[in-house]
């Protein structure tokens, strides 16, 4: 009998799959841009006013695909070449890579740049970027007063339940071995007696509590440039902290001379005036931890940022309560924002006090908010482990 010959296709399946490798190579791109370009696009301005519903833009370096290029600058196109090239060997080379450098001046040149263009990400692709690489440092299990969560658990396999907690795997392995066991070879038919299923429980899980005090310095010497950078940053610890974390309170107290707490609104919004006195934030704050955050129930994470402007005489003050506070606390985090590299009155009580829980990062310029976040919320710092 003549045996037939049957074409399926003489497609390039692999078509098929550009739509979806084009989709992976942009994803990528993205991912890329978006770790080269962090701290531009935490320090993006416009983020407050937008209540975090900003949709920001950022470059990404042309996808064009692999193509043949002619060699232009020889002028021998014509022929098959020696047939000596073997597979691996370059085909050709583009110019020099100074010449193709950006930004190296030098005068106009001839030669093609790299094509760019700018692609949008929402606010939500920056966040997860960004808070992957942020952790609560020394989040620790009190030993009163832990929230209990409700959680469910699987933990126990069973021939009867609903077809939603129907478990795949077992069920299949139940066939196989059925099967064999009836003479047959492989998983054959699925009976009603192979079926398994998942049962779960309520369980009560208890969560450690936190509180982080957001000081802030509203006095006459917060310039509008230093009290946006401040906000800024804590705009980003704010939604780092209620995204991750469900059992995290956030107090949020503003101060010139005197310290008082206010509402989230007042904070990122409100300006006020006056002298500085930074020990003032710091008594409400170790007043609020003696009264409401005791420290055998809460985590407790103060968080200052200032221009550094502190009235002299209150120096002395300032150390005696900030030592005090990080026998309590689980660190203390100083962000100083000093653009013009001036002396620090404030800077000079840090730089005094040596302590594995102080942790300080001064902010010269916008692009410097990411790495006083990574410096504040990182698990443990070289001061730390030399501590």
């Amino acid at each position: 009998m003549e045996e037939s010959l049957f074409i399926v296709s003489k497609e390039d399946w692999s078509l098929h799959r550009k739509g979806y490798e084009d989709q992976t190579r942009h994803r990528e791109k993205v991912k890329e841009a978006l770790k080269n370009n962090l701290a531009d696009l935490v320090a993006e301005e416009g983020i407050l006013s937008s209540n975090g519903k900003n949709i920001v833009k950022i470059p990404i370096r042309s996808l064009d695909e692999f193509r043949f290029r002619y060699n232009y600058r020889r002028q021998n196109h014509v022929g098959s070449g020696d047939g000596k090239m073997k597979k691996g060997d370059v085909v050709a080379k583009d110019g020099d890579a100074k010449q193709q450098a950006q930004g190296q001046g030098g005068g106009a040149g001839d030669q093609p740049g790299v094509d760019y263009f700018e692609t949008e990400v929402s606010l939500e692709e920056v966040e997860n970027h960004l808070f992957s690489q942020l952790k609560l440092p020394h989040l620790d299990k009190k030993e009163h007063a832990e929230i209990e969560v409700d959680s469910v658990v699987f933990n126990d396999i069973r021939k009867k339940g609903i077809m939603g907690n129907l478990d795949k795997k077992r069920t299949v392995l139940q066939a196989i071995k059925r099967n064999i066991q009836d003479g047959g070879q492989g998983l054959g038919k699925i009976l009603e007696e192979d079926l398994r299923f998942k049962t779960w429980s309520e369980v009560k899980i208890p969560h450690s509590q936190a509180v982080v005090l957001c000081m802030m310095d509203t006095s006459g010497s917060m310039g509008r440039f230093e009290k946006d950078i401040a906000r800024t940053t804590f705009f980003w610890i704010s939604r780092f902290l209620r995204q991750n974390y469900k059992n995290v309170e956030i107090v949020f107290i503003a101060h010139h001379t005197h310290a008082k707490v206010v509402s989230e609104e007042h904070f990122f919004t409100k300006g006020e005036m006056g002298g500085t006195v930074c020990s003032s934030a710091y008594k409400l704050a170790m007043e609020l931890i003696r009264t409401k955050y005791s420290p055998s129930r809460y985590n407790i994470y103060p968080i200052h940022f200032s221009d550094g402007d502190n009235l002299p005489s209150d120096n002395e003050e300032c150390t005696k309560i900030i030592k005090s506070m990080m026998d309590v606390t689980n660190f203390f985090a100083y962000g100083e924002i000093n653009q013009h590299h001036r002396m620090s009155t404030l800077g000079d009580v840090f730089k005094s006090i040596n302590h594995p829980k102080l942790r300080t990062s001064v902010i010269y310029e916008r692009k410097d908010i990411l790495e006083a976040l990574k410096t504040f919320f990182t698990e443990t710092t070289e001061q730390e482990m030399i501590g």
